[in-house]
Parts: structure tokens; sequence; C-alpha cells
């Protein structure tokens, strides 16, 4: 009988690649969106398994994972995987801190659970690489550390708890083989391009007044406050939880460029 995993934000980047793993090892998955969500026991009825992962600076994380943990409880589900975050306990930023709390409930769910907790991706920045003059702008110190780490290494990580390779009860901090600054990004991108990449840092102020206008006035305070702690310590996370699980070091920098801005 093929197993069938429930992927909750199955659409979006992170939930492809955690589904594309899925069905690289042979299992079935299908993605729950806002739609499905109108009535989560039916979307996660006869899953094996739920990942469970919130949009990105979602206003009540807890709450949404509470509801979605009470599903998959009445659909009778035994198995859930956390999407969290590298260093959820930052009391500076709010969305940490909703993933926080969210880890918390999972824990005490009484179901089998696994919570990961990845850093930064590299794939992030991929959109300032492309064009005939790439620049990296970030709102903060371009030489912080972080544990930048391929997507495509998270949704094997993710897809190997889901299918119960990953023993309940585990917490894994997913980062990239090595710390990087946004300056070593630009550096590596420029071997790969053959080209220069410019590294810029933008103010506060410039980013809230450019691309920061159009959003919510929450979801800019929230990412403010993000590039507010990343400018005081970066956001490091190691390799240990990707390499536990695949069995080898996570994808280096330069491989996952290479493999991503190959023409």
């Amino acid at each position: 009988m093929t197993v069938e995993i429930a992927v909750v934000g199955g659409r979006g980047k992170s939930g492809r690649a955690v589904i594309e793993s899925i069905r690289a090892r042979g299992a079935s998955a299908r993605p729950v969106g806002r739609a499905e969500l109108r009535d989560p026991v039916a979307a996660f009825r006869g899953a094996d398994a739920v990942y469970l992962m919130a949009p990105n600076m979602h206003p009540d994380e807890p709450g949404l994972v509470r509801a979605l943990l009470a599903a998959a409880h009445d659909a009778g589900v035994p198995r859930v995987v956390h999407h969290s975050v590298a260093a959820p306990y930052l009391p500076e930023m709010p969305h940490h801190l909703g993933k926080a709390e969210a880890e918390r409930l999972v824990r005490a769910s009484g179901l089998n659970w696994v919570i990961l907790q990845p850093c930064a991706y590299v794939q992030n920045f991929l959109g300032q690489l492309v064009g005939s003059a790439p620049e990296l702008v970030v709102a903060y110190d371009p030489d912080r550390p972080f544990g930048l780490v391929d997507l495509a290494d998270v949704g094997e990580v993710a897809a190997a708890a889901l299918l119960g390779e990953v023993p309940s009860g585990s917490t894994l901090e997913l980062g990239g083989p090595d710390l990087v600054s946004v300056r070593d990004v630009a550096r590596v991108a420029e071997v790969v391009l053959g080209r220069d990449v410019g590294v810029r840092r933008t103010s506060l102020q410039e980013w809230a007044a450019g691309p920061g206008a159009g959003l919510d006035p929450r979801e800019r305070d929230w990412l403010m406050a993000m590039f507010a702690s990343y400018d005081a310590q970066g956001l490091a996370a190691g390799p240990l939880g990707v390499q536990a699980v695949l069995g080898r070091v996570p994808t280096p920098l330069a491989l996952v460029l290479e493999r991503e801005l190959a023409p």
C-alpha cells in the first residue's frame, strides 16, 4: 500500500520541495492549501503523516498549528512533522516566537512528532542574482554569519521524517555545511556566473520606503525586526541535522548556486 502524505503549504516553494522528495521516495503526496483547509479534517483523512507549515510571517502561527493538530487527531493521522525555524526563541523576532509557541503545541499534541528548524535558504538570494548586473541588496550587515541551507536538502530531510525514517520526538536544526555571509554568497556567485556581483547594504528606512512599502504594516514591522536581529548577530545554524538524516554533508553553497544558476 502506498504511503500518503498531506503537505500543508504544498503549493509554495518549500512545500513543492517537500512533495518532490516524498514522491522521489515512492510515496504519494498531496498539497493542502487554503481551499482544502476550509475542512482540514477532510484534507487530512487517509494520510499517514502531515507536514505542518504555516505561511511565511503568519499573524497567528500557534493558532493555526493548534487547529491543524486538532484536525490531525480527528482525521486519525498518527504522525506530524512541523516546519519551524532555526533559533525559534528570539524575543526580538515576533514570527520566531510564534514558531516557538507552535513547537510547544506540537510537543504536547499526543501525536508522534518531529520538529525541523531550517535556517534561511540559499535560494532566497536567487532573484537578485539573475540579469546582467546582479547585486545582493540587504537591510543588514552583509558580513554577519548565516547557516544558509539548500532547500532541496530541507525537502529530503522532511520527506525522511514524514516517512518514519527519523525517530519521533526529534528536533533537528537544519543548516548548511559552513557559516557564510551575504558577501560570501556574492563572491561564490561571481565564480559561478563569471561576472561581478555587487553587495549593497540599505537602511531599514530605505527598505521600508522601497520594497517594504506595499506590505501590510504588521508584516513590514516583523521583517524590520528580523533585519535588525540579522544585523546584530546573523542567524547561525549547524549541519548536523542534515548530515544525521541524509548520511552526507549538506550541499555546499557553490554546488547549490551552480545547480540553480546553470543556464
